[in-house]
Parts: C-alpha cells; sequence; structure tokens
C-alpha cells in the first residue's frame, strides 16, 4: 500500500524540497500548494495517517507500531531544538493529531501530549484493562472521547453505544452502534442537520435520518456528512465553498465571470455576443437537513473525509472523488480551483491505481492506493460520462 499526499504544504507536512529549492527560496519549508498528488515514499506496508492544518502523524504497524510525526515542530522522538516532546510511541495502535494535542492508544493505557508543552509526561491519561484496548477508535476512549482542545477527555453517556466519533472545527458527529447518527456543539452553519443554526450542548439525534442505517460519519469545518449502509452519501452544514457538492453561488459567480471574461475577448472589446437563455437555478449556502449527493451513479461509496472546506470519498470500485474548497491543490485535479460537483481525481486512474483510504487534513489531503494488478483488478469498468447540473443532489 502506498500513501499519497496533496494540498498544503507550508510546513513540509506532505513533502520537504530538496537542497537546491531550499537554497533558491531561503528557507527550510516546504513549497506552499502541492497540486499533484506526491508519493509518501516511506510509506509502505500497512500503515495509517491522521492530519490537523500543520501536522501530519504516521502510525506505522509494521514498525513496532510507532509513530512518525511531520510538518511544524515535527519530530517527536529526536533533540532537535525544535521538537516540544519526547514520547515513547512502541506499540502504538491509533493516534490522533490537532494543533495543540498528539493523542496515542497505547497497550493498557491512553497519553494525550501538550504539543505546546516542553513536559516530559502527558497532560492526559488513563488506564485501561484489556478488553478496553482492543475496542479503542480514536477519538473515542472508554467513557468518553478525546476533544482537539482542552478540557482533553469529555464524558459520553454509555447510552449512545458509540461506535465511531468525528470532530469537526466546533461540533461533533456521532455514529453508534445501531447506525444512528447523533451530533452536537455549535451550529451556526447548520452543520448539526437539525433544520435549524441553533447550537446543542448535548448529543442529539439526526431526526432527518432515523430509520436509515448508517456506517460511517465524517466532519470538517462546519459541513458534516455521513455514509448509508447501502453506500449512499449524506451531507449538510456550511456549502460556501461547494464542500456539500451542491450548487455554490460564490463558485457558479466566479465561474460566471471567468466565462463572460473570455466571450468578451472572443467578441471583441467594442462588440456584445448574443444574449444566452438565463436558467434559474437553486443554489445552497447552508443546508440545515441531511441531502443526498449522487457522487457516481455506478459506484457506492465505501469512506470519506473532511477537510476544512473540502470533502474527499473513495468508492467501492477504487476511484477517489474530491470537491469543495481548492485553493491550495487539496481537490488533486492539478489546479487551485474550487468545485462545487464531485470530480474524479484523474491521477490514481491514469497511474492504475485503486484508492483504499483517504484522510482530509484541515487543507490537504491523503489517499492510500495500491496498484490494480495487485487486487486483480486490471478489468475494473472504466468510469461512465460524468453527470453534470442539479440533478446530482436532492434534499432529504
Amino acid at each position: 500500500m502506498r500513501w499519497f499526499g496533496f494540498g498544503f504544504n507550508s510546513f513540509a507536512q506532505i513533502c520537504v524540497p530538496d537542497k537546491s529549492d531550499k537554497e533558491e527560496s531561503g528557507s527550510a519549508v516546504g513549497q506552499e500548494k502541492v497540486c499533484v498528488p506526491v508519493d509518501l515514499v516511506n510509506h509502505r506496508g500497512r500503515s495509517k495517517i491522521r492530519a490537523s492544518w500543520s501536522r501530519r502523524a504516521s502510525l506505522f504497524l509494521d514498525e513496532d507500531s510507532c509513530v512518525r510525526l511531520a510538518g511544524f515542530c515535527a519530530s517527536i522522538s529526536s533533540n532537535e531544538s525544535f521538537s516540544p516532546v519526547t514520547v515513547n510511541t512502541s506499540g502504538c495502535q491509533d493516534a490522533a493529531i490537532s494543533e495543540t494535542h498528539l493523542t496515542l492508544a497505547l497497550p493498557g493505557r491512553i497519553e494525550s501530549w501538550d504539543l505546546q508543552s516542553k513536559d516530559k509526561a502527558p497532560s492526559w491519561s488513563m488506564e485501561m484493562t484489556q478488553s478496553q484496548n482492543s475496542d479503542v477508535n480514536l477519538p473515542l476512549v472508554p467513557g468518553g472521547y478525546i476533544s482537539s482542545k482542552p478540557p482533553i477527555f469529555r464524558s459520553l453517556s454509555s447510552h449512545l453505544q458509540a461506535k465511531s466519533l468525528a470532530l469537526g472545527g466546533e461540533h461533533a458527529v456521532l455514529l453508534t452502534a445501531a447506525g444512528a447518527v447523533y451530533t452536537w456543539g455549535q451550529g451556526s452553519h447548520g452543520q448539526l442537520g437539525h433544520g435549524g443554526l441553533i447550537s446543542e450542548e448535548e448529543p442529539r439525534t439526526v431526526e432527518a435520518l432515523w430509520g436509515m442505517t448508517m456506517r460511517s460519519v465524517a466532519a470538517g469545518g462546519w459541513h458534516s456528512i455521513c455514509v448509508g449502509d447501502g453506500g449512499d452519501l449524506y451531507v449538510w452544514g456550511w456549502n460556501e465553498s461547494g464542500q456539500l457538492g451542491l450548487p455554490s453561488r460564490g463558485l457558479r459567480k466566479a465561474s460566471q465571470q471567468k466565462g463572460d471574461q473570455q466571450a468578451g475577448e472572443r467578441c471583441g472589446s467594442f462588440s456584445t455576443c448574443p444574449d444566452e437563455e438565463l436558467h434559474e437555478e437553486v443554489f445552497i449556502s447552508i443546508q440545515a437537513f441531511p441531502a443526498l449527493v449522487d457522487v457516481s451513479p455506478s459506484c457506492e461509496i465505501s469512506t470519506v473525509s473532511c477537510g476544512s472546506r473540502h470533502t474527499a470519498a473513495v468508492t467501492t470500485t477504487g476511484y477517489l472523488y474530491t470537491w469543495g474548497w481548492g485553493e491550495y491543490g487539496q481537490l488533486g485535479h492539478q489546479t487551485t480551483s474550487s468545485l462545487d460537483e464531485p470530480q474524479c481525481v484523474e491521477f490514481f486512474r491514469n497511474e492504475n491505481l485503486h484508492v483504499v483510504d483517504v484522510v482530509c487534513g484541515s487543507w490537504n489531503t491523503f489517499t492510500a492506493a495500491v496498484k490494480k494488478e495487485v487486487l486483480g483488478l486490471e478489468n475494473v469498468p472504466e468510469l461512465p460520462p460524468v453527470s453534470t447540473g442539479s440533478e446530482l443532489w436532492t434534499t432529504c
């Protein structure tokens, strides 16, 4: 399995420039934007990636389950002057990274380290029994979950029977063992999915999804996503950058202005082009209820991840689709354009790679893939023609 990264790279959390690049720029950090997926050559075998805005945590399951950091204050196991802490990560089973804390699921315990402190001890820790240790799925921990900011530990009622949890900028999305979805936190952009913009202090079920079994959840800065048991994708929250895959007025307006400018150049500075028929279109700024988005007409969704204002989804046939804010190349389409419709990342298709996982940082994206021949998938059918227009989405 190989990991690739693209998007925001100012802290070299994706790739480090070679010596000549450093000398030319006079800086020790990486290029700011990586628009083409870059092979993380030191990632082979079984591994996981967790990402925040300025950091990447890599968990190598074949190397005594050790964790390595890349990006701002990257080294947690060296004596370099910028290293805030030194942590023994041997045997680590899962990890979570934020701008302030690194949390590790170690044999028999959970530890959370303050990356802005030089203390030689974790800022929070919890012992676990053997049975509890086998069920850790960070940020969930026995009795609660790990927050991205203090207080680190937040309790959860055992009645929720939490299976997984996704943390957004200021909200949380929880999936129960029965496949129900609960949300709480800030609701100012409709990210809670309750139909309004009101915040919730306690977990509240997303009633629009009641009766439908969900299998995974994800949360961005101000939007939320979940995948149904049948591979359907449901979205809600803020759509300012097209991160929901619904028509965005801001993106369409920018595209229209660019088109008008090009048309003006073709028609001449002192002439006018024939008026085109105007079509009314419904634009979505905030989607306060879950909406169903048809990412690929012929494929189900296997996994999904959210950045601050972009979304990435992997289909069961191994294709990666991305949409939303693309200013730093985090959509992987070799441009910095934003999109309000899911679009297949052609790089992996052209390289004959089958995508198996995706993890979004705030402004970047990391993807795991394998060669199709390794999986015996050389004859996977090509993608059908991409549909366009409002038929891509419906509102529940």
